[in-house]
């Protein structure tokens, strides 16, 4: 194992990292901590790590930069016991560079059972500089707050933003040009239905749903089934497409548990609870409950649900004529997301989409079209039925072209088009 890992020690300091594009995460070159990246397969987090040693390499000799994919077939099988090899490889290759500070690259190391045990003993005895990737939020988390609590900080690691997507096309984000607005709005109809994952951006329809679907398989296959021992592979297929086709709307775990032992499904309410659980922890899905003072009302009420992209739709979904809204209410979740984990919808007599309670309390209902005066009517009262319930003076309602402030008595609603809020 030892001479595997020299030659991708090796390899890895001679390849060259070119057509990385621009993401926007501010990750530290230099730091104390542990760098944690996680976030669901293909999500960008290899090419994040690319980045950073593109950078370093402008200050730090290569061979100080050390990169190890632990999805690379000449590694299996590896166990815990295997990862000294890795270190006592480096220093036979480079015996001179044991007084000087290393950095280590460890991408996708949850393929290794124990990782973390290797980690914090290396960077307790070792001057080093260690950056880590993974794809379940539970395995990295969990194991981050144990074995090492205090010596990490954490970056989610999404899908291109909408802000990503256009400097990945080279468009130009000018809201004075004409020109520059005409080309964001077509490139957001694109994004809008095929999503933020980067392989897919300059491929043909049928191919992007071709590599859709083996994302989809690799989250099924290798995250739960394989990870998690999930043995219902049928009711698991069908939750998964259950939830992206009803993305954006309310659930409820025991309605949803009747349907599916209505369609012959057998299956207790307990591996149902697992089941959306493990999906969260692989950031595939994502749930929101209602905003409440009382935990048990939380718990009673039914959740949201939103998916990690919009492009998944495509697999589950032949017309998109009525999911508008959906797409545009999992966008706007998935942008919050980013940057909070604090996301409530709230309910008194109307219901507003997102609540945010962190920082500066936010309120957003999103609406792709209002020129119906029922529905902007209903949108606004809820808005400010709410405002009115948290003291707030400001919300947001977020629709697909009408951009104007709305005044009621000293309270604003600003409205504006989705595509210019993602990019402000």
């Amino acid at each position: 194992m030892k001479e595997i890992f020299k030659k991708l020690i090796i390899d890895s300091q001679q390849k060259e990292y070119n057509n990385i594009s621009f993401r926007d995460y501010k990750i530290p070159l230099k730091t104390k901590k542990i760098v944690s990246l996680i976030g669901v397969r293909r999500s960008g987090k290899t090419f994040i790590l690319y980045d950073l040693i593109n950078k370093l390499r402008k200050t730090e000799n290569r061979e100080n930069i050390i990169f190890i994919n632990f999805e690379d077939d000449r590694l299996f099988p590896l166990e815990l016991k295997n990862l000294d090899s890795l270190i006592e490889g480096y220093f036979e290759l480079f015996p001179q560079k044991r007084k000087e500070r290393i950095f280590l690259f460890l991408d996708e190391v949850q393929n290794v059972k124990g990782w973390e045990l290797f980690v914090r003993r290396i960077y307790d005895n070792l001057n080093i500089q260690i950056y880590i990737t993974g794809s379940s939020s539970k395995l990295l988390s969990s194991e981050i707050a144990t074995s090492l609590r205090g010596r990490t900080i954490t970056y989610e690691i999404f899908p291109f933003s909408f802000k990503e997507y256009l400097i990945y096309k080279n468009i130009n984000i000018d809201f004075y040009s004409s020109n520059s607005i005409s080309f964001i709005k077509n490139a957001f109809n694109k994004y809008l239905f095929e999503g933020g994952f980067a392989e897919t951006f300059d491929e043909e329809p049928d191919i992007q749903l071709k590599i859709l679907k083996n994302y989809l398989d690799l989250i099924i296959y290798k995250d739960l089934i394989d990870r998690y021992g999930i043995k219902n592979h049928g009711l698991l297929k069908n939750l998964i497409k259950y939830l992206t086709v009803n993305m954006g709307t309310l659930f409820s775990v025991n309605k949803m548990y009747n349907d599916f032992r209505s369609m012959g499904f057998k299956f207790s309410r307990n591996t149902l609870y697992e089941y959306l659980s493990i999906l969260q922890d692989t950031y595939a899905f994502f749930s929101v409950p209602v905003f409440s003072n009382s935990i048990k009302s939380e718990q009673r009420n039914p959740q949201k649900t939103y998916s990690i992209d919009n492009g998944f739709k495509q697999l589950f979904n032949i017309s998109f004529t009525n999911d508008y809204s959906k797409l545009y209410e999992n966008l706007v979740f998935l942008q919050l997301r980013r940057k909070t984990d604090e996301i409530f919808y709230f309910k008194q007599k109307q219901e507003i989409d997102f609540y945010i309670p962190a920082n500066l309390q936010k309120l957003i209902n999103v609406s792709f079209d209002i020129n119906d005066k029922e529905t902007y009517n209903r949108e606004i009262n809820s808005l400010n039925e709410g405002m009115e319930y948290f003291n707030l003076k400001n919300s947001l309602l977020i629709t697909s072209e009408i951009e104007d402030v709305v005044k009621i008595e000293d309270k604003t609603i600003n409205i504006l088009p989705l595509w210019k809020w993602l990019l402000t």
